[in-house]
């Protein structure tokens, strides 16, 4: 669990970007990453980025805001923009991933199905970013059989958003695994949803 619980509803941030998550699953938007003057896409549309930012809203976080925040007061976090674009730079996974790899703690890519060390570093609201930053999923509070945790995401599919992704033959390539640490994120940047 999380020691923080930012939006004082009595469940740690953690949990409740995993509820977030499940939420949108129930949801299950049609994947549409388009471009939306204001940048929210409506609720029965959204992309991978879309579950991860509506997550945080469940927690008490604006991630949106957080995210243009901390490209205009730590442009350095995000080398490949160039020219700032709040209606869509939250809606990068990409741009998650640099967002998560400043505050956040870094942890292994490695999946070890049945190595308890191992499983130990995936845990409940955990980021993970694939082929670096196409793809950006939640780990979940389930695991499999083998204590591989599942995911919740948006990839296009038909089926479930929650599943035993992370043990697919074909998934794609694990290229950041990340805890979000909100202790971390300067005043300048950190913001309530609203």
């Amino acid at each position: 669990t999380s020691g923080s619980d930012y939006n004082r509803n009595g469940q740690d941030d953690y949990s409740d970007i995993v509820a977030g998550a499940r939420e949108e699953a129930k949801r299950h938007p049609a994947y549409d990453d388009g471009y939306y003057t204001g940048g929210y896409p409506p609720e029965s549309y959204g992309a991978c980025t879309d579950l991860v930012w509506r997550s945080f809203k469940q927690a008490g976080y604006d991630l949106k805001a957080m995210v243009d925040a901390d490209i205009t007061s730590h442009p350095e976090h995000y080398p490949d923009i160039t020219a700032p674009d709040p209606n869509v730079d939250f809606r990068r996974a990409g741009t998650l991933g640099e967002f998560f790899a400043a505050y956040g703690t870094t942890l292994t890519n490695d999946i070890k199905p049945g190595d308890v060390s191992n499983l130990k570093q995936w845990q409940p609201g955990d980021l993970v970013v694939f082929d670096h930053g196409k793809h950006i999923a939640v780990v979940s509070s389930a695991r499999n059989a083998q204590g591989v945790p599942l995911v919740i995401h948006n990839n296009h599919q038909q089926g479930p958003f929650e599943e035993d992704y992370l043990s697919h033959r074909t998934r794609r390539q694990i290229t950041g695994h990340y805890r979000f640490d909100a202790t971390k994120v300067p005043s300048d940047v950190l913001r309530p949803w609203q």
